[in-house]
């Protein structure tokens, strides 16, 4: 990274660091600068410029290198007198920068499209963003195969589980989703609520444990479970059992809409207020196991194990 926060770079000194950050700028037939572009500034990650009063000028050249720049993942340009026009200028450049477009997303998008025979695919702790799941439902949406998708601890928000949530809508076969461990919050809740509505949604089981989902998301969902009965398991620990989710859970369970046995959380009841506690089951891991002969056999949920 390269920290030049508060010293006295003008729109002049912002016109240098631009030239030297852009890729394919005017001294790419250079060798001698070229090759220091290469070793220096290809691979530069971040950028900080805050606190000098590089005005308009300024921000105008950061938005004309940040079109062309393929590496910069953090930028900062507080209190550098920016005006409209060059905050206009540089969101408009991030829109089209492709720095974090995760091409790992991309390549396994093109690869569920044509793919029809992959049953399952984890994608834990892949550092996927918004981003990355807009690419990969692409690919879904037209995937007539996988049954289980894994996407444990990654950075889905609730931009993500719309982009999720749109995919469902379209999707006939996917039928387990695992989303625990993200931050998908109330309104991405909202979005999955209404995919899992949705008429024809295959959607059999659901995690969202982990989400920072409060009563709102919560109950919207408790909402998509009384209204689609082929999602038989939904696991919420770790959001924010408050009281209203506290009194419809042991409705669901005890009408044998949902049974416990298929359902992270159990209901309890101490001086005439309801509250859920933590009971240790899970998603099943794989949608076959193989059994010591080599047969696929059905896996089982955690619970049976």
């Amino acid at each position: 990274g390269l920290d030049l926060r508060y010293n006295s770079i003008t729109d002049g000194g912002a016109e240098h660091l631009a030239e030297l950050l852009q890729v394919g700028s005017k001294f790419k037939n250079d060798v001698k600068i070229n090759h220091f572009l290469e070793v220096k500034c290809f691979i530069l990650l971040s950028l900080r410029l805050s606190g000098n009063k590089i005005g308009r000028g300024g921000g105008m050249e950061v938005a004309g290198m940040l079109q062309e720049n393929s590496t910069l993942q953090e930028l900062q340009l507080a209190d550098c007198d920016l005006d409209t026009v060059s905050v206009m200028a540089l969101i408009s450049a991030l829109r089209r920068n492709e720095t974090h477009t995760e091409e790992w997303a991309v390549h396994c998008s093109a690869m569920l499209t044509v793919n029809s025979s992959l049953v399952e695919l984890h994608l834990g702790k892949m550092g996927m963003t918004d981003t990355g799941m807009e690419r990969l439902t692409e690919g879904l949406r037209r995937n007539r195969g996988l049954r289980y998708l894994d996407l444990r601890c990654n950075r889905v928000t609730r931009d993500g589980a719309r982009h999720l949530a749109s995919m469902l809508k379209q999707n006939r076969v996917l039928e387990i989703v695992d989303l625990s461990s993200n931050r998908i919050e109330d309104d991405g809740a909202a979005h999955l609520s209404e995919a899992i509505s949705w008429p024809g949604c295959s959607l059999k089981e659901l995690s969202v444990c982990r989400n920072s989902i409060a009563a709102e998301g919560l109950l919207s969902l408790a909402q998509a479970v009384k209204a689609n009965t082929s999602l038989t398991h939904i696991y919420i620990w770790g959001n924010y059992l408050e009281e209203p989710v506290c009194q419809v859970t042991p409705s669901l369970i005890s009408s044998g809409r949902l049974r416990q046995e298929q359902t992270d959380v159990t209901p309890y009841e101490v001086d005439g207020h309801v509250f859920l506690a933590e009971v240790f089951q899970s998603l099943r891991k794989h949608v076959y196991s193989t059994d010591c002969d080599g047969t696929d056999v059905p896996a089982k949920t955690d619970a049976t194990l």
